[in-house]
C-alpha cells in the first residue's frame, strides 16, 4: 500500500508538534550556552539563532491559526523591525532556552486541536489547515535541532520514531520513501541538508503546505 494511502500513518497532531520539541529541547539543555554561538549545521546561523528561528516559527503558525489570515502573516514584527518577533534572554541559558521552545510548541500543538479542521490560513507555501501548521511546525523542528545538535556535537540525532514519515506524507508530495530507506534521512534529503544514494541532492526545495 503507498505511503499515501497507508491509514496506519496517521495525521499529523498537536502530540506530534509536542514529542518533536521535548526531544530537541532535551538535547539543548545538555550544553552551556557558550557552545551555542558555533555554527548550526550546514545554516549561516548560529546553534542560539537557529534555535530562536524555531520558536519564532512555532509562535508564528499558532498566531496564524489564532487569527486566520488570509493574506499574509499576521503583522507583527520584532523590536527592531524585522521578521523575527522571538528573542529568547541569554542570560536565562540553555534551560530558558528549552522552556521558550516546548511554551511555542504547546501554543502551536493547543491551537492545531482546538481548531476546526475547515479553518484555513496564509502560509506563502499554500493556504494550510490545523493539521498543515502543525505538521510545518515539526519540520521545523526536526530540521533545524538537526542542525543545530549538528553544530553542538557534529552528529545527527536519530528523530522521534514516526514523526517524519508522517511530514514527509502531508507536506512532501513529491516525495516518496522508498521501502529500503529511513524516513528520517528521506526527510533531511527533501530539505537540502544530505545526499541519498539514487536521489539528486536538492539546492531548492519548498514543501507544499495547501490541503489535500
Amino acid at each position: 500500500m503507498s505511503a499515501r494511502t497507508d491509514p496506519a500513518r496517521g495525521a499529523v497532531t498537536g502530540d506530534d508538534v509536542r514529542t518533536a520539541t521535548r526531544w530537541l529541547a532535551d538535547h539543548l539543555v545538555q550544553h552551556p550556552v557558550t557552545a551555542f554561538d558555533a555554527q548550526a549545521g550546514p545554516v549561516r546561523w548560529s546553534c542560539w539563532t537557529t534555535a530562536e528561528h524555531v520558536v519564532d516559527d512555532l509562535v508564528a503558525y499558532a498566531l496564524q491559526l489564532a487569527a486566520l489570515p488570509a493574506l499574509a502573516y499576521v503583522p507583527l514584527v520584532g523590536p527592531r523591525g524585522e521578521d523575527e518577533i522571538v528573542h529568547v534572554d541569554r542570560a536565562a541559558g540553555t534551560a530558558g532556552l528549552s522552556e521558550a521552545l516546548l511554551g511555542g510548541g504547546e501554543l502551536l500543538a493547543t491551537l492545531a486541536e482546538t481548531r476546526p479542521a475547515d479553518v484555513r490560513a496564509y502560509h506563502p507555501y499554500g493556504s494550510s489547515d490545523a493539521e498543515g501548521f502543525a505538521a510545518m511546525g515539526v519540520v521545523e523542528v526536526l530540521v533545524h535541532g538537526h542542525d543545530v545538535v549538528l553544530g553542538l556535537t557534529a552528529e545527527h540525532a536519530a528523530f522521534p520514531p514516526g514523526l517524519s514519515a508522517r511530514v514527509l506524507a502531508r507536506l512532501f508530495p513529491d516525495v516518496e520513501p522508498g521501502p529500503d530507506e529511513d524516513a528520517d534521512l528521506v526527510l533531511l534529503w527533501a530539505t537540502g541538508r544530505s545526499e541519498l544514494p539514487g536521489r539528486r541532492r536538492r539546492t531548492r526545495w519548498r514543501w507544499d503546505a495547501t490541503v489535500r
